[in-house]
Formats: C-alpha cells, structure tokens, sequence
C-alpha cells in the first residue's frame, strides 16, 4: 500500500506563515534551525488534519473554518516564534 498522498493539511500553510512571520523576529529568523524549530512548535499546537487530495481540504471546508483555521495558524506560529526565542535565549545564559 502506498501512503505517499497522505499529508497535514497545515504543513504547507504552517510553513509559509513561519516564513511570513519571520521578520518580525530577527534573532530566530536568522538560524534556519530555529524556523524549524518554530515549525515543529506550531505545527504541534494545530490539530492534526490530513487528506490525500488538496481538492479534499477545498470542498469540505467552510468559509468560517477556513478563517478558524488561518487565526489558529496565527496564533501557533506567534506562540512558537516566542517559544523558540524564549528557550534560545535561556540556552545561550547557560
């Protein structure tokens, strides 16, 4: 059996919100590490969702969850980026 086709719908939107986000935090943007540490975190914080076919994610999803779904991804990678920046900062007192 080949599962290839199976993904998390918020993986592709995840990354692109960590990407977008990334200005506003110079210290982590910067170490491609810690983006994807800041992926990891925010991808964790979502709830899994996985289809096989993007068409999938686009016929069953309602406007109102569309907008659920894009304030929750804000709302992870915020979390993240403070998360990331947080636990770096205390790693470099150490």
């Amino acid at each position: 059996m080949d599962f290839s086709s199976v993904h998390n719908t918020h993986e592709k939107t995840v990354f692109a919100a960590v990407m977008a986000a990334s200005a506003r935090y110079p210290g982590v943007a910067d170490d491609p590490e810690l983006l994807a540490d800041v992926a990891c975190v925010a991808l964790n914080r979502m709830p899994p969702h996985y289809i096989r076919h993007s068409a999938d994610l686009a016929f069953f999803t309602t406007e109102k969850e569309r907008q659920a779904i894009a304030r929750n991804i804000d709302e992870s990678v915020d979390f993240a980026y403070g998360y990331v920046q947080a636990r770096h900062v205390m790693a470099a007192r150490r």
